[in-house]
C-alpha cells in the first residue's frame, strides 16, 4: 500500500495579511452579537455579498441577475424569522429554491446550483437568527463563535507545526489529519473554557460542552471541506476577494455556515432538558 504523503509546507507569509483582516471583521461582529439591530443589519449585508459571490461561481452568465434574485429570496426568509414566524421563514426557503432553479433554467444555467445557493445561504442565517430569539442569546452566540473561530485557527496552527498526511488531498491538498485533531481539540478546549467563565449566561457542565465544541468543530471543518469541493466544481480558487488573505467572505464563513447549524441544534437539545 503506498503511503500518504505529507502535505506541503504553507505559506506562513499570509499569516500577517490574515491577521490584519481579522482584526477588522472580530470588533465588527462582536459588535453586531451585542446589538439586536446591527446584528440584522450585518446579517443582511452578508446575506447580498455571499448571494454575489455564490452566483458569480455557480452563475456566472447572470450573475448579477442571480444575485439580485437570491438576496432577495434569502432576505424574505431572514425577515419572516427576525419577526418570529420560522414555520413562514422555512417554507420561504423552499419556495425561495423552487423559484431560483426555475429563473436558472430558463437562463440557461444549472437549476440545482442556483436552489441550493438559496438553502446553503438562509439556513445558517436563519438557524442564526433563532439563537439570537432564544433565551441567554448573547451566551450562545458567543460559543458559536468562539468554537468557530478556535477550530480554524488551532486546526491552522497544528496542521502547520505538525504537517503529516494529508486529510484528502484529491479535495484540499494543504488539510492534514494533524490539522484536524488540532482543530476539534481547540474547539472542545474552547467551548470547555467559555461554559466555564463565570460571566457566561450559556450555563452547560464540562461534559456539554465539550460534545458541543465537539460537534460545532466537526461542522467547521465539514464547512471548510465541502468549500472546497464547491470551488472544485465551479472551477475557481476563491469565491472572491472581498478580505486580504482570506479571499471571498464565502471563504471566511464557510465553517460557520455549517457550525451554526450544528450549535442551534445543540441549543434543541439543550432546551429538552439535556446538560441542565
Amino acid at each position: 500500500m503506498t503511503s500518504l504523503r505529507p502535505a506541503r509546507r504553507f505559506d506562513w507569509n499570509n499569516l500577517g495579511i490574515r491577521a490584519a483582516s481579522a482584526a477588522v471583521l472580530i470588533p465588527a461582529v462582536l459588535g453586531a452579537i451585542f446589538s439586536g439591530k446591527l446584528f440584522l443589519v450585518v446579517i443582511a449585508i452578508s446575506v447580498a455579498l455571499l448571494a454575489f459571490e455564490w452566483s458569480s461561481m455557480s452563475t456566472p452568465r447572470i450573475r448579477a441577475r442571480g444575485a439580485v434574485l437570491l438576496t432577495v429570496l434569502v432576505l424574505a426568509a431572514l425577515f419572516a424569522a427576525y419577526l418570529g414566524h420560522f414555520g413562514l421563514a422555512w417554507a420561504l426557503v423552499g419556495l425561495g429554491a423552487v423559484a431560483a432553479a426555475g429563473f436558472a433554467y430558463f437562463s440557461a444555467e444549472r437549476p440545482g446550483d442556483a436552489a441550493f445557493g438559496v438553502v446553503y445561504i438562509a439556513a445558517p442565517c436563519l438557524a442564526l437568527t433563532w439563537l439570537r430569539a432564544m433565551p441567554n442569546p448573547i451566551g450562545w452566540t458567543i460559543l458559536l463563535f468562539a468554537i468557530t473561530w478556535s477550530a480554524d485557527i488551532f486546526a491552522y496552527a497544528a496542521g502547520n507545526t505538525l504537517k503529516g498526511p494529508k486529510l484528502w488531498p484529491s479535495l484540499s491538498p494543504n488539510k492534514t489529519w494533524s490539522g484536524l485533531m488540532g482543530g476539534l481539540a481547540g474547539a472542545m478546549a474552547t467551548s470547555m473554557t467559555v461554559a466555564a467563565t463565570p460571566y457566561s449566561t450559556a450555563k452547560l457542565s464540562l461534559a456539554a460542552a465539550a460534545m458541543i465544541g465537539l460537534a460545532g468543530g466537526v461542522a467547521t471543518m465539514a464547512g471548510d471541506l465541502c468549500e472546497s469541493m464547491l470551488k472544485r466544481r465551479f472551477g475557481v480558487k476563491d469565491s472572491g476577494d472581498l478580505i486580504p488573505g482570506h479571499g471571498g467572505l464565502l471563504d471566511r464563513v464557510d465553517g460557520l455556515l455549517f457550525a451554526v447549524l450544528a450549535v442551534a441544534g445543540a441549543r434543541l437539545v439543550y432546551q429538552s432538558g439535556w446538560a441542565k
